[in-house]
């Protein structure tokens, strides 16, 4: 699930595949602002199939916290 995660991360923002670990930090760690949130939130909508509601993605802190959003989703 994290390579996954980090295909999205990487194709969608141009983040560095180094920075992203399940405990990097979306916004201090890895420079993900709101409207880059929203991007990465419609990537992962198509990706993995499922439906992230705006209140989730205001709760989303670490990558950890999306692919644990994105399981629960899948279960």
């Amino acid at each position: 699930m994290l390579e996954d995660i980090k295909k999205v991360l990487v194709d969608a923002l141009d983040i560095d595949e180094n920075l992203i670990t399940p405990d990097a930090r979306l916004k201090e760690d890895l420079d993900i602002d709101s409207l880059a949130a929203v991007e990465l939130s419609l990537e992962l909508e198509t990706e993995f199939d499922v439906q992230i509601e705006d209140e989730e993605l205001e709760k989303l802190v670490t990558v950890q916290d999306i692919i644990d959003i994105i399981k629960e989703k899948q279960a």
